[in-house]
């Protein structure tokens, strides 16, 4: 049997310092057949030259480039619309893949027809590349579900973004990350794991930058814009929701979402948050 091609596409916005690495850990993957596409969402640091010259040692690469920063979400879809794999990784330039990610990743899907997307543990590093911490620091093993993990979604974040994999027919079957929004994990989450079960490997697989002046650093400044994105996911989880524990977990969504906005000072989203605690009073 023929193993499944794996479509790896690495979003550049602005990652000159980190492209390159991001690219050869795609190449040092122990497992084949990968396609390997690289968009840039309209750098303005050099990124495309960079990305140029290393495609130029490996033409069998996609390369697309914006001609201005359009977001991650239509960026992402943009590439995705190409893809031919059977799976997909969605690997931000600033990120890097263990050599077996790719491996176990299929492994762990092919081996759970149900499953629609996998997930591992993770290395937090610096941006020159130094570890952290690791993930399961701070989410043990033994605290990640598996399976039918959709109430567990709602209730808190436990899943390491860049550590995901999915199948492309269920990216498909989405319709893809929701261009209206401004971050895409949350809402992945929510939409696939009401329908497919999800599989967790309790193994570093992947390694998450955090860089200054990210979006996932900007989420907890004062009055950040981030909780809009997150009070839309929150009116489609009342939207799709079917069972009584599944209003409580939004319940308790809420009520963590109205406190983390009282601290950024964002009112208005406070406001928000209670009129929709108020309409998820019953199903």
């Amino acid at each position: 049997m023929n193993a499944p091609l794996v479509t790896v596409i690495c979003v550049c916005y602005n990652h000159a310092r980190f492209v390159t690495e991001a690219l050869d850990s795609v190449m040092e993957q122990t497992y084949q057949p990968i396609e390997l596409i690289v968009i840039d969402d309209g750098s303005t640091d050099g990124s495309p030259k960079i990305i140029k010259q290393w495609i130029a040692t490996h033409p069998e690469t996609v390369l697309l480039l914006n001609g201005t920063n359009i977001g991650y979400c239509k960026t992402f879809n943009k590439a995705a619309a190409l893809a031919k794999g059977k799976y997909l990784i969605d690997l931000s330039a600033d990120d890097i893949l263990l050599p077996e990610r790719i491996a176990i990743g299929v492994q762990s899907l092919e081996s759970n027809p149900q499953a629609g997307v996998t997930f591992s543990d993770a290395e937090h590093v610096n941006e020159t590349g130094v570890k952290i911490s690791l993930h399961s620091d701070r989410f043990p093993h033994h605290t990640i579900p598996s399976g039918d993990i959709y109430t567990d979604v709602i209730e808190r974040f436990f899943i390491c973004s860049p550590t995901m994999m999915f199948s492309h027919e269920v990216f498909k079957e989405l319709g893809g990350y929701d261009e209206t929004l401004a971050y895409e994990d949350f809402d992945f989450w929510i939409r696939s794991s009401r329908k497919y079960h999800y599989v967790y490997t309790p193994v570093v697989l992947v390694k998450k930058r955090k860089v200054n002046g990210s979006l996932s650093s900007s989420q907890f400044k004062i009055r950040s814009t981030h909780s809009l994105t997150t009070f839309k996911v929150c009116e489609k989880i009342k939207q799709l929701n079917r069972t009584e524990q599944e209003r409580k977990a939004l319940n308790s969504r809420i009520i963590y979402e109205m406190k983390m906005n009282l601290r950024l000072l964002n009112f208005k989203m406070v406001a928000n948050f209670f009129l929709l605690w108020l309409r998820n009073r019953s199903l």
